[in-house]
């Protein structure tokens, strides 16, 4: 299965970025093999608005089934949710940390954006 993360670098041992929209990196990642592939998210990293909706776009076109992010927004998590990818909030650590807690089955699913200010 193809995930997709949220990440401050382009490798398994970076920290989890906490924003989406925002993040620098996303990774997708084969849960399978672990082979990643980076996108380069930083068009949206100092984009005046709309840069959740435009990640979760790129996230649906790369064939990702699920998100795992510190934080993702009501905008960006409708884009997700209309693309099907299933979206957990509150992921730390390193990427491969929240890809073996992923394989684990400890990730917990939301139903809802996160609240502006809440994370």
């Amino acid at each position: 299965m193809k995930i997709a993360i949220t990440s401050k670098g382009t490798d398994l041992d970076s920290e989890v970025d906490p924003r989406f929209g925002r993040a620098a990196y996303i990774l997708i990642v084969d849960t399978f093999s672990l082979g990643i592939e980076v996108m380069d998210n930083s068009e949206n990293v100092n984009a005046f608005k709309g840069a959740g909706i435009q990640a979760a776009a790129m996230v649906g076109e790369n064939g990702a089934e699920v998100l795992l992010t510190g934080f993702c927004g009501p905008n960006a998590f409708k884009t997700l949710n209309a693309a099907g990818v299933k979206v957990a909030n509150d992921v730390t650590g390193t990427v491969r940390e929240a890809v073996n807690a992923f394989n684990e089955g400890k990730i917990s699913f939301t139903d809802t954006a996160n609240v502006e200010g809440h994370w």
